[in-house]
């Protein structure tokens, strides 16, 4: 497997992160009309999470109001969730409803029989909007589809209107705790775990702009026996603690394979465990100078990243662990079965073992008690934890037990976002690509190009996937300027700096108009800012993200190919749908922790 070291081997990343302000979207008011309406229970399905707050700036949870307004008051017994999503046919609207289908479908189950069609119940819907000033036009289309054409008077109080971006968060001050990255002390640092903190990294800085106060955790892998293994490895070979990583690792293969066919070598491992567990002065010393070789080499890769993290490893918890597992056992969450204390979630699951029948604690062990810190201490009102699918399960065990011992009072989110499996073969070509490709910039700004595309492909390829997904990683197909791909995103970035450049307009226009199908496209992508992050939020997924980017930056080429924009008609205007752009693609970029490049 090639390791996230010898992926990163220079490239060096230098832009400040930025901290840019978002444009909020109008909350158009709804009114509702009250009299005669019967409700029933649980009819009005509201969003109690903190994310609500920032629902009501976008387009989409604007107009999703607007919907269910209109279809509680006109079919009260209705209590599904409303279906409003972009239109994939533009020519049709911008937005699209398909509930007067489905609500159709349920009066015919009720035996309701007034609403001959789907339309029927949609032209009822659509009576039911009072407030229209956002709209051109509301149309119905096909067995019942209602489809929302935006106002220009209203994409461009949109494209005008700025907000701070802390008006997007919630109304009450909200902890997020994020365990990313975690790799493990004298191992090398693998793709696995870069995975984990480019995606990490991303949910933090979406987090941290819309309010939230986040805590980054590194929680590496720097106890237990395999430290005691490879201490007195070290020792019987007079090998340096101040040794690299790579060599650490090459150490630690070599203990294993000793410690698996010779038992006096074993026996005096286990010796050295209890030394370090009791913080022998000499084996502690020995332990912490293997750590800070190993911490030395993961905080070159985060300098490249720009990676802002806190490490916390499990040895933080060690001393926690044996109280935490009493609570548990008096309050018989976990069980002993043949001498190990267990977890068992179903009856046909293998149970999660969280002490050894040797008296050894392990990973479940460490993730119990620093569970409960980040609850009790910590004071985390949610906590997401970014690891590779395959530990799902164990995750599911651990929240669990959480959740049962009243740790939260159910009252503190646990997640875990997982993610596939990265194959990798990755090795660096940007500075020859540059080269060969042709360009004006000189040598000097060739080297630092081809090292924020490198590390700008690294990333986006991690974030631009679902991270639920396996994928192989290529270099063939980052450097793809047609594709889905950060070199797309980045010479879009610079297209849009170099018209900007060249333009004597700068700001606002007395009279902002749209003249043509493509400026109005590309003002709605603009506008659809807030929906982009809402859905980033709710799904714990930066693809969504890298998603609407991509979007903004085929829109505005779209939109760069049909329009003349210095010079043309509608300059004014077509300057500062550049700019708002311009302004939008940084913050993207910023968020998904990448540096936007002015020149290519």
């Amino acid at each position: 497997m090639v390791y996230a070291a010898r992926l990163l081997r220079n490239v060096a990343f230098q832009s400040n992160y930025m901290r840019i302000h978002v444009e909020s979207g109008r909350q158009t008011a709804v009114r509702r009309r009250t009299g005669g309406v019967r409700r029933r229970p649980g009819a009005v399905r509201r969003q109690c999470s903190a994310e609500a707050s920032v629902t009501e700036h976008t387009i989409l949870g604007t107009l999703r109001g607007m919907v269910e307004s209109s279809v509680r008051e006109r079919f009260p017994d209705y209590d599904k969730p409303i279906d409003v999503a972009e239109c994939a046919n533009t020519s049709l609207g911008d937005f699209q409803s398909s509930s007067a289908m489905q609500i159709f479908s349920a009066l015919a189950k009720a035996g309701e029989t007034s609403f001959r069609s789907p339309r029927d119940v949609a032209d009822e819907i659509v009576a039911g909007i009072s407030e229209r000033e956002m709209f051109d036009s509301i149309t119905i289309a096909g067995p019942g589809f209602i489809n929302f054409r935006l106002s220009d008077n209203y994409i461009r109080s949109e494209l005008f209107r700025e907000t701070k971006s802390a008006e997007l968060g919630p109304t009450i001050k909200r902890h997020v705790l994020v365990d990313f990255s975690s790799p493990n002390i004298a191992k090398e640092m693998h793709v696995g775990h870069l995975r984990s903190t480019i995606i990490g990294d991303t949910l933090c800085n979406v987090f941290e702009f819309c309010g939230y106060t986040t805590t980054r955790v590194n929680h590496v892998g720097d106890w237990g026996t395999q430290f005691g293994m490879l201490i007195q490895f070290m020792k019987e070979n007079g090998i340096s603690p101040d040794s690299s990583v790579s060599d650490l690792q090459a150490c630690y293969k070599q203990a294993k394979q000793k410690f698996d066919v010779d038992d006096d070598f074993k026996a005096k491992s286990k010796d050295m465990v209890v030394k370090l567990q009791s913080y022998d002065p000499e084996t502690a010393h020995m332990w912490r100078q293997i750590c800070s070789a190993s911490r030395a080499e993961f905080q070159t890769i985060y300098d490249r990243l720009k990676i802002r993290i806190v490490e916390k490893g499990e040895s933080f918890y060690n001393d926690m662990i044996p109280s935490v597992l009493d609570e548990l056992q008096s309050k018989r969450l976990i069980v002993e079965d043949a001498g190990a204390l267990c977890i068992f979630t179903e009856s046909d699951d293998t149970p999660v073992i969280c002490r050894k029948s040797d008296g050894g604690f392990n990973y479940a062990s460490t993730d119990l008690a620093a569970v409960r810190h980040r609850i009790m201490s910590e004071k985390a009102d949610k906590i997401i934890y970014v690891t590779d699918q395959g530990q799902h399960k164990h995750f599911k065990a651990i929240f669990k037990t959480a959740n049962e011992a009243g740790w939260g009072d159910a009252q503190v989110a646990l997640e875990h976002v997982g993610f596939g499996v990265v194959l990798d073969e990755a090795e660096e070509r940007c500075f020859k690509f540059l080269e060969e490709k042709g360009t004006n910039l000189t040598t000097d700004e060739i080297k630092h190009a081809s090292k924020v595309l490198g590390v700008s492909s690294v990333k986006y390829a991690d974030l631009q996937n679902n991270r639920l997904t396996n994928y192989t990683f290529s270099f063939d197909r980052m450097l793809d300027l047609k594709g889905n791909t950060a070199m797309y995103l980045q010479y879009s970035h610079a297209r849009v700096a170099t018209i900007l450049q060249k333009s004597s307009f700068a700001g606002r226009p007395d009279q902002f108009s749209i003249s043509h199908e493509e400026e109005r496209l590309l003002a709605i992508q603009i506008i659809k800012f807030q929906d982009a992050l809402l859905t980033t939020l709710q799904d714990l997924a930066p693809s969504k993200l890298c998603e609407y980017l991509y979007t903004l930056c085929s829109t505005f080429n779209n939109f760069y190919a049909e329009c003349k924009v210095i010079g043309g008609d509608n300059e004014e205007s077509r300057i500062y749908l550049c700019e708002r752009t311009l302004y939008t693609m940084k913050l993207t970029f910023s968020l998904l922790g990448i540096e936007p490049l002015e020149r290519l």
